[in-house]
């Protein structure tokens, strides 16, 4: 694809990028593919889903208690905890705002780990990384942020958003529905956003603008990007994911390269059709 070679014009050191469709085939790739880069929250979506197969096996339940009083996995999931960003400090009752949750993410992991007597790191790579051949991708701390993975790897977890095998799609599906409709809430590097919508771990684009997705992202996509200047999208309207990591941190130059990006991306998708 063409249009994956504008990551040259990025100003940043290293960057690679991909497109996997959602029959897993891959329709692109550019730079550096097989190697390792920090993903920052990227993370998130893959603690995320190794919560999903926990719930699957019966080891967590999605509204059982986790986290502050009155707080549920769903609440922590879908930032709705709470929890203040960095700090395991609550700010606001359960279910009434989108409070964007590092803390969040790292009491997930505690309970899982609890839950299943496995270190949450050794679960995830038991759960999603082993069985998707992610055989380069460790979380070695935090749960929220300290992912390290490579496009490669994360094609495959795209593939795996697109076509689930590993959890019940419907499964799938819930965690791409917004939760706690309404809830306004700061989307961070973006802003406020109203409403700030987001599903069971990823973050649902709908009509948020700013944005760092494309102007032709449908409503639908959902995704997560990451602070180490990392995104990984899927446009269920497209029938495609993208991912794209750096080795530059998230700031105003990625505001500014990636929704044309995407756009290019997408744009290239649909003449191909």
């Amino acid at each position: 694809m063409q249009s994956l070679a504008m990551i040259e014009n990025w100003p940043v050191p290293a960057a690679a990028a991909a497109v996997v469709r959602a029959d897993g085939t891959v329709s692109g790739s550019y730079g550096p593919a097989s190697r390792r880069f920090p993903l920052a929250s990227v993370t998130k979506p893959l603690a995320a889903y190794a919560v999903l197969v926990a719930y699957e096996e019966g080891a967590v339940e999605l509204d059982e208690p986790a986290g502050p009083e009155g707080s549920t996995v769903r609440h922590l999931l879908a930032h709705t905890s709470g929890l203040a960003y960095d700090e395991h400090r609550v700010t606001a009752p359960p279910g009434t705002r989108r409070l964007y949750s590092n803390a969040g993410f790292e009491a997930l992991g505690d309970h899982v780990a609890k839950a299943t007597d496995i270190p949450f790191g050794e679960y995830l790579r038991q759960a999603v990384l082993e069985p998707l051949g992610m055989t380069s991708t460790t979380m070695g701390g935090s749960p929220a942020r300290d992912g390290v993975s490579t496009v490669d790897d994360l094609v495959a977890f795209a593939a795996e958003l697109q076509a689930p095998r590993l959890l019940d799609p419907r499964t799938v599906l819930e965690a791409m529905t917004v939760v706690h409709p309404g809830l306004s809430g700061i989307l961070p590097g973006y802003g406020h956003q109203k409403p700030n919508d987001w599903g069971l771990g990823f973050e649902i684009r709908d009509s948020k603008s700013p944005h760092w997705t494309g102007g032709s992202s449908s409503p639908r996509t959902f995704g997560h990007f990451g602070q180490s200047g990392t995104f990984l999208w899927v446009d269920p309207d497209a029938g495609a994911a993208c991912v794209a990591l750096t080795d530059r941190a998230f700031g105003p130059w990625a505001v500014e390269a990636w929704p044309p990006f995407t756009d290019a991306v997408l744009a290239e998708l649909r003449s191909a059709v």
